[in-house]
Parts: structure tokens; sequence; C-alpha cells
């Protein structure tokens, strides 16, 4: 998944996330050596180049330089108006040059700054971030994993078109199935904004299967699960939360072989799924965790290059 498509370069907002370039550097040349993904790296150019030193990587990629940081607890709406950041100054050379899009950035922030210099696709209300995560068999899509916490029953709708197209062109599936998180799964179950999209969501050009709750969205039930952004990412990080206090307490009984529940653990970490894809914009971007290490940072340029090479 997310590893196909030649060689089209990848920017990398070099300032994002909570480490910045001290694991931005490191991982874009990690995606660069291992994976042999070009990474053009945005930002302070004294830090960068600092960190490309260290690395032993001075002239192996490309330096932007971009004055100004978008802080990690700074609001969207604030974020496009900087447009000597990293961030906007990334976006606008990704969307010049087609390239795909990456950052560890406040999530918010990355979101405002990819619609202004991207742009919607025709008809998208709103974007929304796709995970694909690990299910009983095969992936589930979580979308949205935190793009818009407050969206409209017609945009949780939509979320359904952008993760169905995501599994089929990224995933594989021929026909994906779609579930609407509830807290039951029986129909009329749910808050207002559930209940309005589970109106909508039959007259979507989607297979829709209804109703699913927290403990199907890992079982397979179905394809993809759509859901408020708020709601969604606070899903995501509940798994991965769940999957590593699992593996500590396992480990502290001591009597059971840790070795494959680690390998399971691997699976929901970002530096195996590297970030979420923003799907519903005209380029490819897509967002880090904020406290992504340089492996997960690398793993999201690779992820990024494979999502373009699919069109996502």
């Amino acid at each position: 998944m997310g590893e196909t498509g030649g060689t089209a370069r990848v920017v990398l907002d070099a300032m994002g996330g909570d480490h910045g370039p001290a694991e931005t550097v490191p991982g874009a040349l990690a995606a660069h050596r291992e994976h042999g993904v070009p990474v053009l790296l945005v930002g302070r150019a004294d830090e960068v180049d600092e960190e490309l030193r260290r690395h032993g990587g001075v002239g192996e990629l490309e330096v932007q330089h971009a004055d100004d940081v978008i802080p990690m607890a700074e609001r969207g709406s604030n974020a496009a108006f900087q447009s000597k950041s990293s961030l906007m100054v990334g976006c606008e050379l990704a969307r010049r040059e087609g390239a795909a899009f990456v950052s560890a950035g406040s999530t918010g922030a990355v979101v405002t700054c990819a619609v202004r210099a991207f742009g919607r696709r025709e008809g998208v209300l709103r974007p929304a971030l796709a995970v694909a995560l690990p299910a009983v068999s095969g992936f589930t899509v979580l979308v949205d994993a935190g793009g818009t916490a407050d969206p409209s029953a017609e945009m949780v709708a939509q979320f359904a078109t952008l993760g169905t197209g995501y599994a089929r062109s990224v995933l594989g599936v021929a026909d994906p199935s779609v579930g609407l998180l509830s807290i039951a799964a029986e129909p009329g179950k749910g808050n207002r904004l559930v209940r309005d999209a589970a109106l909508l969501l039959p007259e979507m050009p989607v297979r829709f299967h209804g109703n699913v709750e927290g403990h199907d969205v890992l079982a397979g039930t179905v394809d993809v699960v759509v859901t408020d952004g708020f709601t969604g990412n606070v899903v995501l990080k509940n798994i991965e939360g769940c999957v590593r206090t699992t593996l500590g307490l396992v480990a502290r009984a001591g009597t059971v072989d840790a070795g494959p529940l680690e390998a399971v653990a691997r699976l929901y970490a970002a530096d195996t799924h590297g970030g979420a894809a923003l799907l519903g914009l005209t380029g490819t971007v897509v967002v880090a965790h904020g406290s992504s290490s340089a492996a997960a940072v690398a793993r999201a340029c690779v992820v990024a290059r494979g999502l373009a090479a699919e069109g996502q």
C-alpha cells in the first residue's frame, strides 16, 4: 500500500512537527537513500543545513528557504495568512511542481494551507483525512481522521465517496462497503449529526452498510468507516494508545512472548502507516503525526509518492 510510483518529487515541510529538522531531515534522507524518493526540504535554511551536515547529507537534497514557522498550537484559520511560513511556501511549491506535499505540522494549519494552495476537487465540500488501519482481514479506511472537527451532515456523507475512492485506488477493493460510526448499529441511533448523515448516505454513490460501532472499526465489518474529524481523531489515537498499553501490560506480566505482539503493535505505529492522506484536493497531501520520528517522516514521504502515483 502506498509503495508504487516512479520518482516524483516530494516537498517536505522541514519545520513541521514537535521536533522540526532534528527528525524531518534524517527522515527525508532515509526516504531518499533507502527508497529513492527525491525530497525537497522547505524551512529555515541554516537549521536545515546544520542537520544535513550532521547526517552527512550536504548537497544530497535540495533546500528551499522559508523564513517563518507556524507553531503547532496555531489555529488553522490563521495559517494561510502566513505566506512566508515553511508550510505555505511548501504547499505552493508542491502545487507549482505537481509534487506531493508532506507535513507533520498542526493538522488544522496544514489543511488550511493545502486547501488554499491546491484547491478542492470539483464538487468537494471539504477535504478529509483518511488512514488505512490494519483490520482482521485487509484494511479499514477511517475518514475523517482529524481534518474537520465540526462538519455538516452533507460533508460526512461526502466523506464516504472520498473514502470509497481511496479504498478502490489505493487498497484495490473493488466494491467497498461503508459504515457510519455511531453508538449503536440500529437505524436512528446516534447524535443529530449521525442521524442526519444516515438519511443522506443511502442516496450517495456508495454501498452503504448502515451504522457501525467502535468495536467494528478493526473487525473488518466494512471497508470504510466515516465520521466527523473530532471523533475520528479520538478513535485513531485511542487505537494507538490501546495497542501500546496492551503490549506494556503483557510485557509486565511476563507470561507471554511479547515478540509477536510487538509485530502487531508496529502495524499501528506512525513509523508504519506514515500519516493520513488529505483527500478531496487537486494535489497529494499527507499529514504526518505531530510527534513523528525520522522513521515516520521517511514513511510519510514514501506513502506520499505512492498516493501521487495513484492520483490521490
